[in-house]
């Protein structure tokens, strides 16, 4: 298994969020980021309990990878 970093948040005040990865056992990304804790929030959103909300600046769009990029990404048993 390898997580593998794609991008982090330029203007992040401590450069470790947001920030996204790749899992290449599982074929699926993972995002590091702020947890949405505002109840009144959450009770919008109607989220199970197995799940949980992050959010994150729309600048991070600027460093997330593009569509064409994201599906060629391969898990690790097609590589």
């Amino acid at each position: 298994m390898a997580i593998t970093l794609l991008c982090k948040d330029p203007a992040s005040p401590n450069n470790n969020s947001p920030t996204l990865y790749y899992d290449d056992e599982t074929d699926t990304f993972l995002l590091q980021s702020w947890i949405v804790q505002d109840k009144s929030r959450l009770e919008a959103l109607n989220v199970p309990d197995h799940e949980t909300v992050v959010e994150f600046p729309k600048r991070l769009f600027e460093v997330l990878p593009g569509r064409d990029e994201a599906l060629a990404m391969k898990p690790i048993a097609q590589k």
